[in-house]
């Protein structure tokens, strides 16, 4: 996945915003400017950097993974973040499935208001 198709699939999901901040991170955030964060991507000289959130099941599973690894800093916090360096455990189907899954669970962590005026349960 590059740059280019890891925003345009971003943009596909629901009520998703996009920001360049952080150094160049391609942050996408589900609920407009101050929503949830749930898909992080760096574009990198070795290929694409995407971190997502993801369940604690799933952190245990991945976070030894070749090719992926706790997300620097917000794993370091407790949080069940992953970043993939590289496809070599996760190609870029799997990829876009948990990149939902993210975009899911952070979309159930929005308030309850939110949720209700954005139809997303």
């Amino acid at each position: 996945m590059n740059l280019a198709s890891y925003n345009r699939f971003c943009k596909s999901l629901p009520h998703s915003w996009h920001v360049v901040q952080w150094g160049g991170a391609h942050v996408w955030k589900v609920g407009g400017p101050k929503g949830k964060v749930f898909a992080i991507g760096w574009p990198e000289e070795s290929g694409l950097l995407v971190t997502f959130k993801v369940t604690p099941l799933a952190y245990d599973i991945l976070k030894d993974q070749p090719g992926l690894r706790p997300a620097p800093y917000l794993a370091s916090r407790g949080m069940t973040w992953i970043q993939r360096t590289s496809p070599e455990s996760m190609d870029d189907a799997a990829l876009k499935d948990y990149l939902r899954e993210s975009h899911r669970l952070c979309a159930g962590a929005l308030p309850k208001a939110m949720r209700k005026e954005l139809g997303l349960g």
